[in-house]
């Protein structure tokens, strides 16, 4: 039987998110939208609706619609010299099960997996399960939670099969500059190693600009051919709901080998999640549907700054700058809290939810928390008020 670490995080969300008169910042989506919000952010009025109820419920296409896989290679073909077929697209039951799939097909006893840490426990705790050994590409505080190209160079060994990363990274909300994902490409060229890119939270930007110099392009675009990425459009998309994910990579026989273990997994998503997510990624709707989800981050953002700034004396963090997530130290005069007990104790008297750093991603983030910022701006607004005055009279 398949030994595996009790999933924290989700178990901490299954335990919390219920409970009546919640305000939970702890959340990573953008905040959700309706097939009604979703219609009104169509720019063109003759585009067809996104559920067609002529549509007879078959299984439908096995790896994913022509339309969706075609609208998603579209996106990886940006400013790259040769195209992505629709064909190296997969489509899965969100990106939990692209990620699960990926590491189940390609990892095994023997070998040995290098995961940027901390991240979503899946991309390390499914390896170690797998029977690969692991060790921990760590983030630095002091570095702004950019990876380090020594320290990868340090952990890599003979049987190093895989590199993982994942970019925007959660729960620090950093993003890995163009520079180190070119060094990094570089380095597993060389030797030949598998490059493993969790970009769900992309192409949600906030604090840095497509012109920028360093702004970081999808791993896919990178042009190494052992490289293998996965999105969903639960986070960026505001659409957790549909449940689509995906797998992309321009090699070929990663995209096969991945199908044919995806037979035992899933027949097909459903034909009416993969409708809702082609009309989302259409040129009517998704310009739109980024742009006021980016609005809407860098707004909560900024409420996040404040409070930041207001309560210096108890919190700080390294400002996020993608993704949905904020990662915030809390301390007692100069000693940091129990963040497990603090997280219990705010949602018992505020009814205001986030994420403990040690119980959700490791013990060495102990006094951190986790808060996903880019939900609906009042309910961001009222959980800051009202934990601003927790942290007044239990923190000063």
């Amino acid at each position: 039987m398949v030994k595996i670490d009790p999933f924290a995080i989700e178990q901490w969300m299954d335990k919390y998110e219920t409970t009546p008169g919640v305000l939970n910042i702890a959340e990573t989506c953008a905040a959700s939208i309706s097939i009604d919000d979703l219609v009104a952010l169509c720019e063109d009025p003759n585009t067809e609706p996104p559920l067609k109820p002529s549509t007879k419920l078959t299984y439908g296409p096995i790896r994913g619609s022509p339309t969706l896989r075609q609208r998603l290679a579209s996106l990886y073909s940006v400013r790259v010299p040769t195209p992505l077929p629709a064909d190296n697209i997969l489509i899965t039951p969100g990106a939990i099960a692209a990620n699960f799939l990926l590491l189940y097909t390609l990892i095994g006893p023997g070998d040995h997996v290098v995961c940027m840490y901390p991240t979503y426990q899946q991309l390390y705790s499914v390896p170690e399960s797998l029977g690969a050994e692991v060790s921990r590409w760590k983030l630095r505080r002091e570095k702004k939670f950019i990876p380090d190209l020594d320290d990868l160079k340090s952990l890599v060994r003979e049987n190093t099969k895989m590199i993982i990363i994942n970019n925007p990274n959660n729960p620090t909300g950093a993003t890995v500059p163009k520079s180190v994902l070119q060094g990094l490409v570089d380095f597993a060229r060389e030797r030949d190693i598998l490059i493993f890119s969790d970009e769900v939270y992309r192409p949600l930007f906030h604090s840095i600009s497509p012109t920028d110099a360093e702004f970081p392009p999808s791993m896919l675009s990178m042009g190494y051919e052992k490289t293998i990425v996965t999105g969903s459009m639960s986070k960026a998309y505001s659409l957790a709901g549909i449940r689509i994910g995906w797998i992309a990579s321009r090699d070929c026989s990663v995209i096969e080998s991945l199908a044919s273990a995806r037979d035992y997994t899933t027949i097909s998503v459903s034909q009416l999640d993969d409708q809702v997510a082609s009309y989302t990624l259409s040129e009517s709707v998704i310009h739109s549907l980024l742009a006021r989800n980016i609005q809407l981050a860098k707004t909560n953002l900024a409420l996040m700054e404040s409070f930041i700034s207001q309560h210096g004396y108890a919190c700080s963090w390294v400002k996020p700058t993608g993704g949905t997530v904020a990662f915030i130290r809390f301390e007692k005069k100069g000693v940091l809290v129990d963040d497990v007990q603090f997280s219990i104790d705010v949602i018992e008297n505020t009814k205001v939810m986030f994420a403990p750093g040690s119980e959700c991603f490791g013990e060495e983030f102990k006094g951190y928390v986790r808060i996903g910022f880019v939900c609906e701006t009042d309910v961001l607004r009222e959980a800051l008020e009202k934990l601003g005055e927790y942290v007044r009279e239990n923190l000063v």
